[in-house]
């Protein structure tokens, strides 16, 4: 098992249950054009979900792990006014959130992750798995990277320079929301490192790909650039496999 299990176990609550346990919030993020979704206080992993513009509509990124009724008229408001919300995509796993909560609702014509991770979908039905290149949308484009898990695809925002990075990056940041570290990983709770084979795939696909903004499935980060973390990745292949995270300064 790579991921920590829950200090008291696990606890399973009906969507009724759900409702009564979280308040839901979205608000405009620090890049124009990209809305976050998420709940308070914390509810499962603690996921947020990103709602991009583009030209034709809106495309759903990562998911809160509940949706409130409040959430979910705003997000019928948005598409109302923005031409639709079409397109529902992950990363990986760890940002699905309340996603089949999501295609219930809103009923999106494409719900896609990576045809690699399909055995982690039972609680959605993918309309579209994403072979190594996909773009959902005018300047987006989804990239499989594969290393935390083998379909774990990154979507980069051409236009915004943003690269919405799933668990490929864990970013530290200080007290102020300063981007302060950052690290790669198989596993950041056991501390399991990328191998360097993987490592190298990830390389080749994130060079190319400019970008001055990271967002993980848990917060968007400004000041993490694409040198940032090619400097990152060759820092760790030029040792033994390490999951420990490296300061900016350094990169």
């Amino acid at each position: 098992m790579r991921n920590a299990l829950p200090e008291h176990g696990f606890e399973f609550v009906t969507a009724k249950q759900a409702d009564e346990l979280v308040t839901g919030f979205w608000r405009p993020t620090a890049v124009e054009g990209v809305t976050e979704f998420g709940t308070e206080p914390r509810f499962g992993l603690d996921s947020r979900g990103w709602v991009v513009e583009t030209d034709a509509g809106l495309v759903g990124f990562e998911c809160a792990p509940w949706y409130t009724a409040d959430m979910l008229a705003e997000l019928r408001r948005m598409a109302g006014e923005k031409g639709g919300l079409d397109v529902l995509a992950s990363s990986h796993v760890h940002g699905y959130g309340a996603l089949w909560q999501l295609q219930a609702e809103l009923e999106p014509r494409v719900v896609c992750v990576g045809v690699r991770d399909l055995e982690w979908t039972k609680a959605f039905r993918v309309t579209w798995p994403a072979d190594d290149v996909l773009e959902l949308a005018p300047g987006l484009t989804l990239h499989r990277t594969g290393g935390h898990f083998p379909g774990h695809s990154v979507l980069h925002d051409t236009r915004r320079g943003v690269l919405f990075c799933g668990d490929s990056l864990k970013v530290d940041l200080d007290d102020d929301g300063t981007p302060v570290a950052l690290s790669a990983h198989k596993a950041f709770h056991a501390q399991i490192p990328l191998s360097h084979g993987e490592l190298r795939e990830y390389l080749a696909v994130v060079a190319p790909l400019q970008f001055d903004t990271v967002a993980t499935p848990f917060e968007l980060v400004r000041g993490v650039t694409t040198d940032h973390v090619v400097r990152l990745v060759q820092r760790l292949l030029a040792g033994p496999p390490d999951a420990a995270p490296v300061a900016l300064a350094e990169l």
